[in-house]
């Protein structure tokens, strides 16, 4: 046995729930939004929050070990990111999908070792008929925070996909499966050429319309209600495909992309954006444990490589296909029919 071998980071690692739950439980309580007014002391944050006095050191403290929060002699304060992103005012805030993960995916992944056993869904749906989408839909409330979660986890790829896709050369868009319409905003704002359209079930609309016009841009994005299973997709000059393969079985993700196909133009372009798995399944983590979150929430759902979805494309009938990095575990796969 090498001595020199150490324990630290399996334990760390076995124990990265304690930080988590920490932090998450810090979003639910809004300390980071409370924060964003200046610098708080002590007493003053348990008493805002209600903590107990046992609780109160130790749970601050931890967040500025964690590198949540600074400490100084006027009190803690935000750090330059947890202010960027955390506060629930900022135009940035990703907040939205930690608060989704402490109220729903925190206590299905409790259930992973029966998945992995099953292979079947751990949560709303489990045990039932109704899918993930028909138990999040039907329930206003559980629906927005779910759609608040989704323009949290898109709002990073979405600003770089802005910048990094040649937009100049097409006039129209549609976000497939649009949720609270992040991309179709960002995009719409970096490039004021562009009209688009979010497409998603009816459900969707009011939701849509009142973050759009929130950013002043009703004029040139629109909602588009359908199910892009029982429906046409819109057609455009480009259509986005953002987390949207991943909750689906093989079957229902060639169906999607033969549809997308269908609904371009010559010289048309779809694009998929996914936390992509490296081909060589080594080193993006992020996305393999995406596609275990599939596991746990869908019925057939996986994640997968660019290397798939470049020849998933090809067999649906696309000319061109590339791999492209967007930001943090987040790439693209583009295809031009």
């Amino acid at each position: 046995m090498d001595q020199n071998v150490s324990p630290d980071a399996i334990l760390q690692l076995g124990f990265g729930f304690w930080g988590s739950k920490t932090l998450l439980s810090a979003v639910e309580l809004g300390v980071f939004t409370a924060l964003a007014e200046g610098p708080k002391p002590l007493p003053q944050l348990a008493a805002e929050f209600g903590l107990h006095p046992r609780s109160a050191v130790d749970f601050f403290d931890a967040l500025v070990a964690l590198g949540m929060l600074e400490r100084g002699d006027e009190g803690y304060t935000n750090t330059p990111a947890t202010a960027a992103f955390l506060d629930r005012n900022s135009p940035r805030y990703v907040g939205g999908l930690l608060e989704m993960a402490n109220a729903r995916l925190y206590p299905h992944w409790g259930n992973l070792t029966e998945a992995l056993k099953t292979g079947e869904p751990q949560n709303e749906a489990k045990g039932g008929d109704e899918d993930l989408f028909g138990a999040l839909y039907g329930d206003p409330e559980r629906l927005r925070q779910f759609l608040q979660a989704m323009t949290g986890a898109s709002l990073g790829p979405a600003m770089a996909l802005a910048q990094a896709f040649p937009w100049k050369d097409y006039s129209t868009f549609v976000d497939v499966g649009c949720a609270q319409g992040g991309l179709p905003v960002q995009v719409a704002k970096a490039h004021p050429h562009l009209t688009g359209v979010g497409f998603d079930l009816p459900a969707v609309g009011p939701i849509f319309e009142q973050y759009v016009s929130r950013h002043g841009l009703g004029d040139r994005l629109t909602f588009h209600a359908g199910d892009f299973f029982a429906d046409d997709l819109p057609s455009a000059d480009v259509l986005v495909m953002g987390r949207i393969l991943h909750d689906w079985s093989f079957e229902q993700k060639f169906e999607l992309l033969g549809k997308a196909y269908d609904a371009l133009p010559d010289g048309g372009a779809l694009i998929v954006y996914e936390s992509l798995i490296d081909d060589d399944r080594r080193t993006n983590a992020f996305g393999l444990l995406m596609s275990l979150n599939m596991l746990i929430e869908t019925k057939g759902g996986f994640d997968f490589t660019g290397k798939d979805c470049c020849g998933w494309m090809t067999l649906v009938g696309f000319t061109e296909t590339r791999v492209e990095h967007l930001a943090g575990p987040n790439s693209m796969v583009v295809g031009i029919k």
